[in-house]
């Protein structure tokens, strides 16, 4: 659905550098003359939110390991020097560590958005796959930057986390051997982690760039979930879709603003402003908040490797969205018994996040188990049998159908019935 470029440049350097590196008209056909989906709402701008956030943690991150000492004698001292004497170092830092925060807090709203219009079907199951891809790589540079302070709860944290690969047969002893650098989490393992953290957003970044690419080849789906099927259906990206997409970056950025001006500490630790002490074990070890859900189903889980193995399926099964969801329709506003089921799914998650802070006993583990089970269930087991016996609303005609609130197709789609691209 990409565009095709019709910039023509007129200064005659410009024409030069066009024939032979179209840059410009690259950028035109992508950004500027793209067609997009008329009816797309505001849930559709946190993709640029998130492309904003990267560059700003990837500029911020640059700045601050120009400062920052990854020795375990050292590491601790060099933030407090980055906190008091580096000028602005502290609104660095904190808009760094503020800013893995505001990625996950937009990602999550990505993806229930996706989760929710079914922008993982039919042709956009790349699409889906590179955006779990995408995650992944935030979860395990978020986790290595969150060690990198070198406080009490980072250290201990590491610790944590890394033992769990010890359950995995056969390999899982060497691979905590080699992730800590030696036999205990020291030195080593911070500088090993140091070195990820720093190359991994660049990883991000060149997953993002497949990301966009594969966007703009099936084009972006919307609230009604039916395919584009005239330029009556489209508008240019620029300037519909950017003022949007403008407008709540600045909200954005206003929230964001406020954590790191008035609350920089609240989605963090008191104990990590303590350094690390191998010597004396914090009371309750918890991971930072984006963690807590998978944290939670890793502790439902009474057997070690069982736990780390849903912990990991927990993410993997994003992945097989695409065909383990089995109905013919997208978007939750044409699927009544999907969209309360949902609804559900999104209280578990949360609920689970919340049971990840508490304490692994009494009623948290039953109800933390109860939890994992129905976040499985969802994929294995709602998805593909609501997809069966789910019976659709009517779908409009076409997107401008929608807009202009024409009456919807006369029948609803049945079960089995063509998928809406192939009806088109």
């Amino acid at each position: 659905m990409s565009a095709h470029s019709t910039y023509q440049p007129t200064n005659p350097v410009m024409k030069w550098f066009e024939s032979r590196l179209p840059i410009a008209g690259l950028i035109h056909s992508s950004f500027i003359a793209y067609p997009t989906p008329r009816n797309l709402n505001y849930w559709w701008t946190f993709g640029g939110i998130l492309t904003f956030v990267l560059g700003v943690q990837i500029v911020t991150g640059i700045i601050l390991v120009m400062h920052y000492t990854p020795h375990d004698t050292l590491a601790f001292r060099s933030v407090e020097h980055i906190m008091r004497d580096v000028n602005y170092g502290w609104m660095l830092r904190y808009i760094h560590a503020n800013g893995a925060s505001m990625f996950f807090i937009a990602v999550y709203v990505h993806m229930f958005r996706g989760l929710y219009y079914g922008s993982y079907k039919a042709p956009r199951e790349v699409l889906w796959i590179l955006g779990v891809i995408i995650y992944v790589l935030m979860m395990a540079t978020a986790f290595m930057g969150y060690v990198l302070p070198w406080g009490q709860m980072s250290y201990w944290g590491a610790v944590v986390i890394t033992n769990f690969f010890s359950a995995i047969p056969i390999v899982g002893e060497s691979i905590t051997t080699w992730l800590w650098g030696g036999y205990a989490v020291g030195n080593p393992t911070l500088q090993r982690f140091f070195s990820l953290h720093y190359l991994l957003p660049f990883a991000i970044a060149g997953v993002v760039v497949l990301h966009v690419w594969a966007l703009h080849v099936v084009g972006q789906n919307n609230p009604t979930g039916v395919e584009a099927k005239s330029s009556q259906d489209t508008v240019p990206f620029t300037p519909y879709a950017t003022v949007k997409d403008g407008f709540l970056m600045v909200v954005f950025c206003v929230f964001f603003a406020w954590f790191v001006f008035y609350i920089p500490n609240y989605l963090g630790h008191a104990d990590n402003y303590n350094p690390a002490n191998p010597g004396a074990t914090p009371a309750h070890i918890v991971p930072e908040w984006y963690f807590l859900p998978f944290y939670a189903i890793l502790r439902a889980i009474p057997d070690k490797l069982l736990g780390v193995i849903a912990m990991f399926s927990a993410v993997v099964i994003l992945a097989f969205a695409p065909w383990l969801d089995t109905s013919r329709v997208r978007s939750a506003n044409y699927r009544p018994l999907y969209k309360q089921f949902f609804w559900v799914f999104v209280i578990v998650c949360v609920l689970l996040g919340w049971l990840g802070s508490k304490p692994a006993e009494g009623g948290y583990v039953i109800a933390a188990r109860i939890l994992t089970f129905w976040y499985f269930a969802h994929f294995l087991i709602i998805l593909p049998v609501l997809g069966l016996i789910e019976k659709p609303l009517p779908l409009p005609n076409s997107i401008a159908d929608s807009v202009l609130k024409k009456p919807a197709s006369g029948a609803p789609v049945a079960a089995g019935a063509a998928s809406p691209e192939k009806r088109g």
